[in-house]
Parts: structure tokens; sequence; C-alpha cells
């Protein structure tokens, strides 16, 4: 007996073949492009994207041979939404990524309404999530607006596109529809608020599913699709996270600090609160803190300072320098917990040295987990002793940063594609809670002067550049 698990992620698609046991026994992978046609916009083409999953899950099919295929599940970026036709599934818009911060001027002009919203639907008022994104587009587009009204389209994130495009069913899951912003999360419905705030008609949205329910069948098989849930959620299921109190944290494109709230939403001011795990029965929910840019930094930084992606290693660079300067990364925004939209990079007492500028980046990732930290730990109890970290951004420099700046000790987990492995555990429902938390390395903090000082800096550049 075996599975598929499609992890679709925002510059590629993977796919990976799993025997009952957990084991790899395949995997590839297909990129895809993201445009950038004007400042703050970031787009892919879901039909691109639509095509990488369907070979994909070709090919695995194909080389699990004779060995019968029990369940399929897909794990999506979260934050990418898109327009597409009811009928046909068909896009009528590019999938605006959540990198995305066009509709800027809609989250500023909603301002007062930020705090009512972040009650109603744990998620803060942003450019990023989908509400200002409708409206950002049948504001520009009246053709768009009469489609609607008509009741030709849906609205919805990418991961509502895809379920549909490959089982002929429309349902937005738990997980993602948090991020639309039009999600009661309290009630587990739409919001009327919400949608009247944002000129959504309900009728433009598929129906609210669960993230473990039978979707229907992928791509005219047998094999069921039965599992669709947000990339971060499936990376903290993957690292043993299904226990209340449980913590991780996972670094690739972006980063994410994720905890197991339990079985009853909570709001903390800065955080998103979202569904971690829902079936027709249960639901379980975590609180978030986002940083928008990880590695995508130091894709920034190679245009930005003219370094060939082959010369960057800035994990290299970044153990072997020292700085006493602050980079603030502005150009795809600031998310938890400060929710800004787009602006010029700042930078603080750096030299006209790549390697500090590099080293000063990663620094800004360690800031950005300790400004999370801090806001949850008023909110909880205790916080686990360890956080555990994954992903490809996972690398030693960061870590180290990170013990040091929090005080923590910062546990890496070399088992990569936890996103992938926490869908898997959710197909194979004997090991949904099974603790997988297992480190091979763990940083301790090592706390100095320096830390105390380069902290303070952080926070005094926060606020000069009235971010907070």
């Amino acid at each position: 007996m075996n599975y598929i698990v499609i992890d679709q992620g925002t510059s590629s698609t993977k796919a990976f073949l799993f025997n009952a046991h957990g084991q790899f026994l395949h995997t590839n992978k297909i990129k895809h492009a993201l445009y950038r046609p004007k400042k703050f916009h970031v787009e892919s083409d879901p039909s691109i994207i639509l095509n990488a999953i369907k070979l994909l899950f070709q090919e695995m099919v194909r080389t699990s041979g004779k060995t019968k295929i029990h369940r399929a599940g897909l794990a999506v970026q979260r934050s990418t939404f898109l327009f597409w036709e009811k009928k046909t599934c068909k896009p009528v818009t590019p999938a605006l990524s959540w990198q995305d911060s066009r509709a800027y001027g809609i989250a500023e002009e909603f301002k007062e309404f930020g705090e009512k919203l972040w009650e109603i639907t744990g998620t803060p008022l942003s450019a990023h999530f989908g509400g200002p994104k409708f409206l950002h587009l049948i504001r520009k587009d009246q053709a768009l607006k009469r489609r609607i009204n008509n009741g030709d389209l849906y609205f919805g994130p990418l991961s509502a596109f895809l379920s549909q495009a490959i089982t002929g069913l429309p349902g937005i899951d738990d997980s993602i529809a948090c991020r639309s912003l039009f999600y009661n999360i309290s009630k587990r419905k739409w919001s009327a608020f919400a949608l009247d705030l944002f000129q959504v008609p309900q009728t433009c949205l598929p129906p609210l599913v669960p993230i473990k329910k039978n979707y229907g069948t992928l791509f005219e098989t047998d094999i069921p699709l039965s599992i669709i849930i947000g990339d971060q959620q499936a990376a903290l299921i993957g690292e043993g996270g299904l226990k209340t109190g449980s913590m991780g944290a996972n670094f690739g494109t972006s980063g994410s600090i994720q905890y197991n709230a339990g079985r009853k939403p909570f709001i903390i001011k800065g955080l998103i609160s979202s569904v971690l795990y829902s079936d027709e029965e249960k639901r379980m929910f975590m609180v978030e803190g986002t940083i928008n840019a990880c590695n995508s930094l130091f894709y920034h930084l190679e245009n930005m300072l003219s370094i060939p992606h082959k010369e960057m290693n800035w994990d290299k660079r970044a153990r072997s320098t020292d700085t006493d300067g602050i980079y603030i990364p502005g150009f795809s925004g600031l998310s938890a917990p400060y929710w800004t939209t787009g602006f010029e990079d700042i930078f603080i007492g750096l030299k006209d040295d790549p390697d500090q500028i590099v080293r000063a980046a990663v620094e800004s990732i360690g800031f950005l987990v300790n400004d999370i930290l801090e806001c949850l730990k008023p909110a909880v109890a205790t916080l686990p002793n360890m956080l555990t970290a994954a992903g490809g951004g996972a690398r030693p420099s960061l870590l180290q940063f990170i013990a040091n700046v929090t005080g923590m000790r910062i546990g890496y987990s070399s088992i990569k594609d936890r996103t992938a492995l926490g869908v898997f555990r959710i197909l194979n429902d004997s090991y949904m809670d099974e603790n997988s938390n297992q480190v091979d390395t763990v940083f301790y903090p090592e706390q100095s002067a320096n830390i105390i000082e380069k902290k303070a800096q952080w926070r005094k550049a926060i606020g000069k550049a009235n971010l907070n």
C-alpha cells in the first residue's frame, strides 16, 4: 500500500511516493516561474502549476507500479489567491502570490476595521491576504466585477482552485480559508461583516470543507484525494506537532514559528491564529508568526549585491563575518508581528561590504523570530524548552544566532521535507499521533553583552522606521 503526497510551494511543486511505513520510495519536483510585472506585484500562472501537479502525480502512479495507491494528499502555499470560472475551472487572473502586496492601499484604507477583523478571523489586516486582493482586482477590472455579479466566478486560495481542477468538486479547506480574511475562526463559517467590508458575494466563494475529507478522485483515476492542508500546518504535524503546546520552526522561502494552541482558537496581537487540523468531528488550532523573507531574502541580495547564485553561500559568509549594523528587509514587507507592506530596505551602521550585509540579513531573521516568541510568551503558560527547526534555510549561522538572541536551545532536524511527512502522517492514521520531534544537533545560547546591545539596536531601528 503506497501514498502520494504533493507539496505545492512558492517556486516549485514536489511529489513524493511513500510506502505504508513512511519511507520515501520516489520523489521529484518541477519548478515554476514567479513574475514581478511591477514593484510589489508577485504572481504565477496557476495553469502551469496545475500541469506540474498532474505530471508529477502520473509519475508517482507509474513508479508505484502494481502496488496499490491507497490515498493522496496535497499541501499548498497559503495566501496565494485568484479568480477562476466555476464551470470550466479556467483561471481568469494570475495567482497573486502570498508575497504580493499590490493591495496595500486597501489595507491602509480599512485600517480602522483591522482590530475587529483580527478578532473575527484571527488574521491581521494585510495586503498579503485574500480580502484586499479581491477588492483590488475588482476595482481595477469592471468586467471581472460583472462576471462575479453574474455568478460565473469563484475567488479563493490556490488550494481551492487546484482541488476543483483535480477532482471537479469545489471547496476551500479550513487551514487556508483562514488566510482569506473572510473566515470566522470561532464559528467555522464565512463572516458576514468581512464579506460586506470587502464586497464579496458569498456565491463567489467555494464551500468550506475540513482538511481531512473525501475531496473526490484525482485526474479521473480511482485514487482519492483525502487531504488538503496549508504547507506550514503540515510542517508542524511533520515535526510531531499534534500535541497541544508543541512548537516548531520551518525556514524555507519564508519562515514560520508555529505553536499548537489546542482545541480552541485564541487571538494574540501580532500573530495569526489558524486551523492546524480538522476533520468532520474535530478541529485543532495553531498560533503562528510568519517571516516573509527567509531564503527569498538571499535571492533578493544576490540581485542587489550582484552575487552569482553559486557564490552566495550565505551560511558560510555569515559564519565568518561579524557586524555591528542592522538590516531591516522591506522588499516583501514585514509580517509578524509588524504587518507592514513593502518598503525600501533599511541599512543602519553597515559598511559597504557584501558579507556584512549578508550577516545582518541572517540576524534580521533571528530578530524577527525573537519578536514572535516575545508575542507568544504572555499568552501561553510555558513555552517548550527547545524550539525544533527544519527546512532548507535552517543552517548553522542562523540557528546559532536564534539561540543567542532568544536564549533558547534550538534543535535542528536533518529530516527533509517535513511538510510532505506531515501530510503522510494524516493520510496514514496509524502515524498521526507519533512524535517525530527528533533532532540531530542542538544549538545552545551564547549570551553576551554584544547580543544585548544588538537587540537594543534592533528595537531602536524598528522604532525609527515606525514599524512597531
